[in-house]
């Protein structure tokens, strides 16, 4: 396994993160209604943790040799005010995330790169925790 199947994977969850950043910030201030008092914190939290994943990302990128990548991943943000579909395509996001993150782990872990492995393993648990807290969220929804 090279540094550079590696890096490809890492662009790939960076792309992902900066998607994450951009659509948490949109449904935080486009949320309305009754919903707005938990959701907009909600969204705000996982755009905050969404920038701290790029920076560990990017920064483990450059490490490996790499050229991090500057733009989100091209899958559409949806612009809506329904708060159900917010949270669907939260929980979407947060699902696409987390494959990423499994593929990753998988080619750090041929790589023999310990210490890369558990930071990513410490993003990819992050991932799993926020997906099944929007699922629960969804499911009552």
């Amino acid at each position: 396994m090279t540094n550079e199947h590696i890096i490809e994977k890492m662009n790939l969850a960076l792309g992902w993160e900066l998607r994450a950043v951009n659509m948490y910030a949109h449904y935080s201030a486009n949320v309305r209604g009754i919903h707005r008092l938990q959701l907009s914190p909600l969204f705000n939290t996982e755009m905050t943790e969404s920038l701290t994943h790029a920076d560990i990302v990017r920064k483990a990128i450059v490490q490996l040799g790499g050229v991090p990548v500057t733009e989100r991943n091209s899958h559409p943000i949806i612009h809506t005010t329904n708060y159900i579909d917010t949270l669907n395509y939260s929980l979407e996001t947060e699902a696409k995330a987390a494959e990423v993150y499994a593929q990753l782990l998988e080619l750090i872990g041929k790589a023999d790169e310990q210490d890369l492995y558990d930071s990513i393993e410490q993003i990819y648990l992050s991932e799993l925790r926020s997906l099944e807290e929007l699922r629960l969220v969804v499911t009552e929804s």
